[in-house]
């Protein structure tokens, strides 16, 4: 069993139910599906047209639009549109984004140790009995 001192607890709990929690909020947005792949996609590629974007994701693209939309308006996402025809719209971190490469890489780092690569079917992912 893992324990947590006092000080971990005492820094991610909100003093009171109306106070700001750091840690819920930040899981309230980024728990949104496709929101975190598309930002690591973000991360790798930079700048990525909506096309380019959807295929690397893999979602539908009125869903891609719906999680983009709401991460330019968290100021997560910024998007370009160009003036080309056909016209060409482009997306990029803001400096709020590319801060989030350390949360991916503390994800891929917890992941490449406790998880067991899916076996089968979609949903198989097991963590890794303790040894």
């Amino acid at each position: 069993m893992v324990s947590m001192d006092k000080h971990h607890h005492d820094r991610w709990a909100p003093l009171d139910e109306h106070a700001f929690c750091p840690v819920y909020s930040s899981i309230d947005i980024l728990q949104e599906k496709w929101s975190l792949h598309a930002i690591r996609a973000l991360l790798e590629g930079k700048s990525m047209g909506f096309n380019q974007l959807r295929r690397t994701v893999g979602c539908n693209p009125a869903t891609l639009a719906q999680r983009l939309e709401h991460l330019e308006e968290l100021g997560i996402v910024i998007r370009t549109v160009h003036s080309v025809m056909p016209p060409k719209t482009s997306y990029a971190l803001t400096e709020a984004g590319i801060a989030l490469d350390g949360v991916v890489d503390a994800i891929a780092t917890w992941g490449r140790k406790y998880l067991d690569e899916a076996k089968g079917k979609k949903g198989t992912i097991q963590v890794r009995k303790a040894s």
